[in-house]
């Protein structure tokens, strides 16, 4: 390379200075660095953002729903006030009151006469008797 330097280049060019024809390895390696960072910190983004949906997955929470619409409202329209109204219902365990209230109407229902009481079949299944086990001498 000292050969193809220009005559007004001082003699010591630090070492990221490539000379004419040559492949700039720091670009490069910039440019591997930045794409790399834009992903990481990508997908982390959206990681976060679905945590609240998340956290009421597992729980098994009634709001699931509505969590994960919130979730999904924040992450399209970038107002982070539904994020932390979802993260707040995710944490926030709500009675299941349509369990209770639909047994009751069934229950009135049954005593009003207006439908027959429908029993649950029960199936009983006979099994044979267990033959005594020769080979092992036991049961």
């Amino acid at each position: 390379m000292a050969d193809t330097l220009h005559p007004a280049a001082i003699e010591h060019l630090p070492g990221f200075v490539t000379g004419p024809g040559e492949s700039d390895w720091l670009f490069t390696a910039v440019a591997v660095f930045l794409l790399a960072a834009v992903l990481m910190i990508g997908n982390f983004y959206f990681q976060v953002h679905a945590l609240p949906e998340q956290m009421a997955h597992r729980t098994k929470k009634v709001q699931m729903e509505i969590v994960a619409v919130l979730a999904l409202i924040s992450l399209f329209t970038h107002n982070h006030i539904f994020w932390i109204a979802g993260l707040l219902l995710a944490f926030i365990d709500l009675p299941d009151f349509s369990t209770p209230m639909s047994s009751m109407a069934q229950s009135l229902e049954r005593l009003s006469g207006r439908t027959p009481a429908v029993e649950d079949p029960v199936v009983v299944t006979l099994l044979p008797k267990p033959k005594p086990d020769t080979v092992g001498g036991g049961i």
